[in-house]
């Protein structure tokens, strides 16, 4: 199968399109992109972070850490912490990240 030209910008173009009319497709197969390549899932997460569009316990969670983890890699790599919930759902991240990092240290026990 003859390979697509990364220069070109129409298949890029195209998933833009079919997302409007078939979102759950197009979401499948990103969801599948990212999950077998971990170079572009930490790209796009440590961007959607930067962008402030996730927060810490987002970005976490998606990149299968621990949040305090993803902190020390951050500092280790200079990327600036952004601290502190945007919204609710945010906040909720948070929360949820907290209740399952103390199951697994209270499992340990």
């Amino acid at each position: 199968m003859p390979s697509i030209a990364m220069a070109e910008s129409w298949p890029l173009e195209q998933l833009i399109k079919l997302q409007r009319s078939q979102p759950s497709l197009v979401q499948r197969a990103l969801q599948r992109l990212l999950d077998e390549d971990e170079e572009l899932r930490w790209s796009v997460v440590i961007n959607a972070y930067l962008d402030e569009e996730i927060s810490l316990a987002r970005s976490a969670s998606l990149l299968k850490l621990h949040p305090l983890e993803l902190r020390e890699r951050f500092i280790e790599k200079g990327i600036p912490l952004l601290l502190g919930p945007t919204d609710k759902a945010d906040a909720q991240a948070e929360v949820d990240a907290l209740r399952v990092w103390k199951q697994k240290a209270e499992s340990k026990d």
